[in-house]
């Protein structure tokens, strides 16, 4: 008995710690963790602001979304770092400019 607690977990995906497979919550993860790269990259540039801000902002809810159905601790973590990215995007963008370009003002 004692052996198999030191054995290691090699079923299911990657992010599934628990031996089961999470298509979505893996899908879910990776979307996360694109939009967030994207929106934080694009946020670097002031006349990039609706890419990073629409995609913080999709991104923002993947990740919520996420974490609202995650099963495993791996999950939540790509979450979030995706969410945090998209977060950090998402009020750069805002700040340059905002969702619509600045329009109506």
């Amino acid at each position: 008995m004692a052996q198999q607690a030191l054995r290691p977990n090699t079923a299911g995906s990657f992010l599934a710690t628990d031996g089961k497979p999470h298509p979505l919550q893996d899908a879910l993860t990776l979307v996360t963790l694109v939009l967030g790269v994207t929106s934080f990259v694009t946020a670097m540039f002031d006349n990039l602001h609706l890419i990073s801000s629409w995609t913080g902002l999709v991104g923002i809810f993947t990740g919520a979304y996420g974490q609202w159905i995650s099963e495993t601790t791996r999950e939540r973590l790509g979450l979030i770092l995706g969410l945090g990215a998209a977060a950090v995007g998402f009020y750069l963008g805002m700040a340059h400019g905002g969702l619509f370009g600045g329009l109506g003002g």
